[in-house]
């Protein structure tokens, strides 16, 4: 299996490489711990909108298209990508155009103009992704949970922002932004696939001069645990409803985060896990469902979300919230576990098949934890996982506190899903 190699320049950013013997192709890539949990009221939708403008212009690539034309000339794969705690940059090619690629990233990283008649441009087009996230359930009953989990804080707001904010937003706001964190200590540069020779000295050349600074941190979330089902519901006349239900769960670094990701296997992992035999196979109630667990560098939440019939969502409510309550209070049998475990690790192996998978992976890890990964470490982990483990966190994160329960549909009362979920 790949492994990864980390290196830093003297300013403090570092180069991480997961070299793949097989690869003729590189994926490239710049990843920062910068994000939307870095902004403030003022400024939320900044760090995704400032993603937008890394694209339109360089003092050396005038515009959009200068920058676009030199990927499609080389046949890359060009994106960006921005999270609540990262946002990435990246550029798939062939192993040849490396050095096109990542010079390519740092202009636009470094040299971006910002132009103000380009921002007024692209308002409308942050706005119409906007209304398009909000028009679509699926992706936006992620955004209602977690207003429900966080509130007004940085990780409850949504990372595409608020209308007003986009409308307001000027040069100086998006210099501000990237002036205070896009440094040397929260950048990562990757690079996977057919590395190449003289990475370091060819990073040297693009990013040595980049002066370090201190950046703080930004204000840690505050979490409430409650001992009663909260709810949230958002009205929206539609044919299906959307749900989304779970707990607080654990941060990132947390040494159970191996037994907490069986846990969601059990749960929702794949086409035999408990939630879809349940939901879908044996009731009918949805379409698609799943549970995952997601974490943050320092909150948690385990959750069920679905697409249910609106006629028949409390019997929905009430069966995924019995799925969450039943493995607090049973144990998990072997065989059940095995599979979930299996599945677990089968998937992890193939998110490293690709070049982009593998230096994405081992980017997050690099960025939010600053920890680089071995993957054979994590497969061991899982493998370590026993029904006792699993049990114990199943009972500390489901048992001790109330099911959060976001819904978006045709409906008005919360109080109807709160009995729902007691």
């Amino acid at each position: 299996m790949s492994t990864y190699n980390l290196e830093r320049l003297d300013n403090g950013l570092r180069i991480l490489t997961a070299p793949m013997d097989s690869a003729q192709s590189v994926t490239c890539a710049i990843m920062l711990a910068a994000g939307s949990r870095y902004e403030t009221p003022d400024t939320n939708g900044i760090a995704h909108f400032a993603e937008h403008m890394f694209f339109k212009g360089t003092d050396r690539r005038p515009t959009a298209r200068d920058i676009s034309m030199e990927i499609d000339a080389i046949g890359g794969e060009f994106n960006a990508f921005t999270g609540k705690e990262y946002t990435g940059y990246y550029v798939k090619c062939a192993a040849e155009s490396r050095d096109i690629a990542l010079d390519v990233l740092v202009d636009m990283l470094r040299n971006s103009k910002f132009d103000p008649d380009e921002i007024e441009r692209e308002k409308g087009v942050i706005i119409e992704e906007m209304n398009m996230y909000y028009d679509t359930p699926r992706d936006f009953i992620g955004g209602v949970y977690e207003d429900l989990l966080y509130g007004d804080q940085p990780l409850g707001w949504d990372i595409i922002g608020h209308k007003e904010t986009i409308r307001n937003a000027k040069r100086d706001t998006f210099n501000g932004y990237v002036d205070h964190w896009y440094r040397p200590s929260r950048m990562v540069i990757g690079v996977g696939g057919k590395v190449g020779d003289d990475l370091h000295d060819r990073a040297q050349e693009l990013l040595g001069d980049m002066p370090a600074a201190e950046t703080g941190q930004p204000e840690p979330v505050k979490v409430e645990l409650h001992d009663r089902p909260h709810v949230k519901v958002h009205t929206k006349a539609s044919d299906q409803a959307h749900i989304c239900i779970g707990v607080h769960s654990y941060p990132l670094e947390h040494p159970d985060r191996y037994a907490l990701q069986v846990l969601s296997m059990v749960l929702g992992g794949g086409m035999s896990s408990r939630l879809f035999t349940e939901v879908r196979e044996r009731r009918g109630l949805a379409y698609y469902v799943y549970g995952l667990n997601h974490s943050y560098t320092d909150a948690g939440s385990l959750y069920a979300q679905a697409g249910v019939d609106i006629n028949r969502i409390d019997d929905a409510v009430s069966t995924v919230a019995g799925e969450l309550q039943k493995i607090a209070t049973e144990p998990v049998p072997t065989d059940e576990l095995e599979k979930a475990k299996s599945f677990a690790k089968g998937r992890f192996v193939l998110q490293l098949e690709t070049s982009q998978g593998l230096i994405m992976f081992g980017l997050r890890r690099e960025v939010l934890e600053s920890r680089t990964p071995d993957p054979e470490e994590i497969l061991e982990a899982i493998g370590k996982v026993t029904a006792e483990d699993v049990s114990r966190v199943a009972q500390d994160v489901i048992a001790k506190q109330g099911l959060n329960l976001a819904v978006i549909g045709p409906f008005d009362d919360p109080a109807r899903f709160e009995k729902l979920l007691a």
